[in-house]
């Protein structure tokens, strides 16, 4: 090769040279920029960054998922999904993220198969806990359970792994449900009160003697804990047993107006199979309420009183259905009647109580008095405090509302009726800022949206 061309081909390089040399230290400071960010929870930004670096280290596969995992974090789901298309090969987060972005965007059988590819290159307790929350949504139980036991071989300490496997195993493998919610319990002292309701279903259900009465009482407990679509297959599963169960179908009627559905149909195929049913006809009641029809549902539960005189939920239904239907003194009455079958539940304390409340009816002489007793039997329940919080309230004892309420909220802090009835005692006592505190709280952790019309009304009206 002649000098000329050495000279020529040695120029070439350092042109090449000149010219590449920029690019690459911009990529550089793009991938410290998008660190930066990144470690400062700038997540937008460092998916940008990341971004941009990519499309220079083009063969770095991790630059286009760390973009894809930002815009995930950020909640840019549609990104996230966009970046990730240009990944070839997935990190154990990545997976995370891909399938939990196809989920987001409501995509749930890709977020399903997205999960399974993960969880067969990398045994990870988090992708099983994302799988099994997937086919949760699809209501496939059994393979929700299947993800379930794989997580807990991976992360024993897991607390609502254990529960929820629990729960599911109530179902399938009654037996062996026990241990889970035993375990969650020990794990998290948060789920006592839930699993003490559900081992104690458990037990009494271990006691009867044809499957479909089992299945009703499994399905009872887990509506008392509010797993109403797993109520539902249980129900389902008792008229399986015996179509001719009337209690299954008027339970399952319950579950279905829980879930939003209609549940007439069988409430009356209930009845059609018992009409001496005190079940049948208390859960008929609470239908015709749910409808405003409380002529109806008063005659549901009076009928209901009838078989079971001595059962107070009967008389307290009546009660509620009488203060509907304007007649307060005998909706008294019933509450009273109540409280006398059962002197030592605070329940029916505390409905006396909220009833006098609501309706500004003998609030000093009969309503303070029901809400300290409910108090007194059951000190630490929020809704007891909040039902005497609410009556102090009302009869003008503002210290000691504001007290009362505030130890309802500590010990359940989402017990939203309490924050509304403590921004009520702020407002009487001149504390706007205080009021504002607590109505905006519930407008904005209501996730379930009962509360936050109540919160954002009185909002509007003293904060206009």
């Amino acid at each position: 090769m002649s000098q000329r061309k050495k000279t020529a081909g040695f120029i070439a390089i350092l042109l090449l040279f000149a010219f590449i040399t920029p690019i690459f230290i911009s990529g550089f400071i793009n991938v410290k920029n998008a660190e930066r960010a990144n470690h400062e929870g700038d997540y937008k930004t460092a998916s940008d960054f990341y971004a941009q670096a990519a499309k220079i280290f083009f063969w770095q596969n991790d630059l286009w998922e760390q973009a894809g995992i930002a815009s995930a974090q950020v909640g840019d789901y549609p990104k996230a999904i966009f970046y990730f298309q240009k990944v070839n090969q997935f990190s154990e987060q990545g997976w995370a993220w891909l399938g939990t972005s196809y989920f987001q965007t409501g995509e749930i059988e890709k977020a399903i198969s997205t999960f399974e590819m993960g969880v067969q290159e990398f045994q990870s307790a988090t992708l099983y806990r994302l799988l099994a929350s997937a086919y949760r949504t699809q209501k496939n139980w059994e393979a929700e359970k299947n993800a379930l036991e794989s997580q807990i071989q991976l992360d024993f300490q897991d607390a609502y792994a254990h529960y929820r496997l629990g729960v599911l195993l109530m179902i399938f493998y009654p037996n062996e449900a026990f241990d889970k919610l035993n375990r969650a319990s020990t794990l998290n002292v948060e789920v006592d009160s839930a699993t003490e309701t559900l081992v104690t279903a458990l037990s009494i259900a271990d006691t009867q003697n044809n499957q479909s009465d089992k299945y009703v009482t499994i399905g009872r407990a887990l509506g008392l804990v509010q797993e109403w679509d797993l109520a539902l297959f249980a129900f389902e599963k008792a008229i399986e047993s015996n179509n001719q169960n009337a209690e299954a179908w008027a339970w399952l009627g319950e579950a279905k107006q829980q879930l939003g559905q209609d549940g007439s149909a069988d409430l009356d195929k209930a009845l059609s199979l018992n009409l001496k049913s005190a079940t049948v006809r208390g859960l008929r009641a609470l239908y015709w309420g749910r409808q405003s029809n409380y002529a109806r549902a008063l005659i549901e539960y009076s009928l209901a009183n009838q078989i079971e005189p001595t059962n107070p939920a009967w008389l307290a239904g009546m009660g509620e259905a009488h203060a509907k239907l304007g007649d307060l003194i005998a909706a008294l009455e019933a509450y009273q009647h109540a409280i006398e079958f059962a002197p030592d539940d605070p329940i029916y304390w505390r409905l006396l109580a909220m009833f006098c409340a609501d309706n500004n009816f003998y609030i000093e002489e009969i309503g303070l008095p029901a809400a300290e007793q409910a108090v007194s039997l059951s000190p630490n329940d929020a809704t007891n405090l909040d039902a005497l919080g609410y009556v102090y309230f009302l009869s003008g004892r503002y210290s000691n509302a504001e007290i009362t309420l505030l130890q309802a909220i500590e010990f359940s802090p989402q017990y939203f009726p309490a924050h509304l009835h403590l921004a009520l005692t702020y407002l009487a006592q001149g504390n706007r800022p205080a009021a504002y505190n607590a109505l905006t709280y519930v407008r904005d952790a209501d996730v379930s949206g009962v509360y936050r019309p109540f919160a954002q009304q009185l909002l509007n009206q003293y904060f206009p």
